[in-house]
């Protein structure tokens, strides 16, 4: 057996309190050496010490490692625990906190979870799980008439333009608040806004005034209207918050300019000289020699403070129910659990989203923030549904590795998306190829983590790198694709009304060339789902009968031996003990 693969350890994702009374435990052991993992566990103060037994359940295998876990419960949540490891075909190894053990040593060392503390145990968001997520851009969602938006008419560019770094279109808070009906007939639960706070650009990431709406969005009123509505639509909102940067008209850089070294503020930068110069950008920037994006000092009390008061303004003031953090890989982790402190005191269960487009283990611990932007899913759905790129092995190698990082209430609130305002389109990566996107969208929506859409993903839309994939929204029927939308449809329905997609284990069970088979399962409920991503027929093996209902179709079907796809396709089964069923 191979040692240098077992791995535990008293902290997540491999040991952490689920709530006061239930401690979640994982072991990390190599692929295909072990047949079972039982777990010894006890009040670590009983005396005589008598453990309790529970075996393991495998939950994941990649291509190097498989790994077990289970929830463990004690009257006093003081735990003390050990493990025994089967071998496939060897001897079983005791494992405490001093190694490994072919003998049960004469005194064992258990490991000690010593006391699950309420308060830090980590409260995930049930509503952020159960979300349809959708990103708007506000310029280029719509233009709502009768809007309190200031704007001058002449330098706006006409509504289906090619969009520029430049260029305005007007779209405005009144022209989401008109398309409520239109989000709420597609499913969405939650909004995802990039910044409406004052700016010069379009993109609006180099703040001005972080209390007030940007005048060319329209006003404080409308946007307050916009919230109330979308609540009553059964809609959550979540701000784009800039703490990373400001624009260099903010006015604490402007002193700085003006005012040079006696600047109060000149502590709020990071400033490498005096005078300070747009020109020069001698200070640290968002991007090397972004002069109108200068980067903040997090360590300055007062900025931090001003930062943690506009967090709190907007959920009191306008009833947001979070905010997702621009840049957020740069905020340090004691700004962002004074951050998630701030806003908890306003709101319970508003959250936090970080923009982080790699693995981010450290900042989702329970401590800082709730989900990210999952850009590891997305690139790995890229390279694979789009390009072709990955195989179907390095494919899940990617999706599990990035699975067991987290707790699982993290993993389950990961917002896995397909697209953004900061990367080309799906439909763009795939050279127009919709089915391809059908094939990914249904994965997406059949995976564990939060279904996320890019505005206008569901009709069609395409667009290169930015500023390409920030096209202006298609509201024009004859000009959206009726059949994708209607798919995006089915699939967001499907998604809310099976909880097994939301809440379910996920397992891996078949990957061959091109396609695989996996199942989402809780409390007895059981999905099966199939994927074919190449142009001929594929017959995936079973290893057993399955009698189901096809959630797709709606029939109800009996498969046996295995499962035939046809080219591009894919099959969602639900299990079922009705008879009478059709052969498939």
């Amino acid at each position: 057996m191979n040692h240098h693969a077992i791995y535990h350890e008293t902290s997540a994702p491999y040991a952490y309190a689920k709530d006061e009374d239930h401690l979640y435990v994982r072991l990390r052991v190599a692929k295909g050496e072990v047949s079972e993992v039982k777990v010894y566990y006890r009040d670590r103060y009983m005396h005589p010490p008598l453990y309790q037994i529970k075996t393991l359940k495998k939950t994941y295998e990649d291509g190097l490692f498989a790994y077990y876990d289970t929830t463990l419960a004690l009257k006093r949540n003081r735990y003390a625990y050990y493990f025994k490891i089967q071998e496939e075909a060897g001897p079983s190894w005791i494992m405490d906190e001093r190694g490994l053990w072919e003998k049960k040593p004469r005194v064992l060392r258990p490991y000690q979870y010593p006391y699950i503390a309420k308060e830090d145990v980590y409260q995930g968001a049930d509503w952020l799980k159960e979300a349809i997520c959708y990103q708007i851009f506000p310029d280029r969602f719509h233009r709502g008439e009768g809007s309190d938006q200031v704007i001058q008419e002449e330098v706006l560019a006409s509504w289906g333009d090619k969009p520029t770094t430049k260029n305005h279109f007007g779209g405005n808070i009144k022209g989401i608040l008109d398309k409520i009906p239109y989000l709420q007939e597609l499913g969405i639960t939650l909004l995802y806004f990039t910044p409406l706070f004052t700016s010069t650009t379009n993109h609006k990431y180099n703040t001005k005034d972080y209390y007030e709406i940007d005048p060319s969005f329209g006003s404080l009123k409308e946007t307050k209207e916009l919230v109330r509505r979308c609540h009553e639509a059964g809609i959550r909102v979540v701000f784009d918050a800039v703490f990373n940067h400001t624009g260099s008209d903010f006015f604490a850089f402007q002193d700085i300019l003006e005012k040079g070294e006696a600047s109060a503020y000149k502590d709020w930068y990071h400033l490498e000289e005096f005078p300070v110069s747009l020109k020069k950008a001698n200070y640290y920037t968002f991007a090397n020699g972004v002069a109108h994006m200068p980067k903040v000092n997090l360590q300055n009390k007062d900025l931090r403070d001003y930062f943690l008061q506009v967090a709190k303004y907007w959920i009191k003031e306008v009833d947001i129910d979070g905010y997702r953090l621009d840049v957020c890989d740069e905020l340090s982790h004691d700004f962002l659990q004074d951050l998630r402190r701030a806003v908890k005191e306003e709101k319970e269960d508003a959250v936090l989203i970080g923009e982080i487009m790699h693995e981010a283990a450290d900042f989702l611990n329970g401590q800082e923030l709730d989900s990210i932007m999952n850009y590891p899913f997305r690139h790995a759905m890229i390279d694979t549904f789009a390009r072709e790129e990955l195989s179907m092995e390095a494919f899940f190698q990617v999706l599990l590795h990035n699975q067991v990082l987290y707790k699982e209430e993290i993993t389950h609130q990961m917002l896995n998306l397909l697209g953004s305002h900061d990367v080309p389109r799906f439909l763009t990566e795939s050279m127009g190829d919709k089915e391809k996107l059908k094939l990914a969208t249904a994965f997406q929506f059949l995976y564990k983590g939060v279904p996320y859409i890019y505005y206008g993903d569901e009709v069609g839309l395409t667009g290169g790198k930015d500023p390409l994939c920030r096209k202006t929204m298609v509201w024009d029927k004859e000009h959206q694709d009726q059949d994708l939308l209607a798919f995006f449809k089915k699939f967001i329905a499907l998604r809310k009304e099976e909880t097994v997609l939301t809440y379910g284990d996920f397992t891996l069970h078949q990957v061959m060339d091109q396609a695989f088979a996996f199942t989402r399962e809780i409390d007895g409920e059981k999905i099966h789902v199939f994927f074919n991503l190449q142009k001929k027929p594929v017959s995936i093996p079973m290893g057993q009968v399955l009698v189901a209902q096809d959630l797709w179709t709606g029939k109800h079907v009996m498969v046996k031996d295995a499962m035939v796809l046809e080219g591009m396709s894919f099959r969602v089964l639900k299990e079922t003990k009705k008879k009478g069923v059709d052969r498939g």
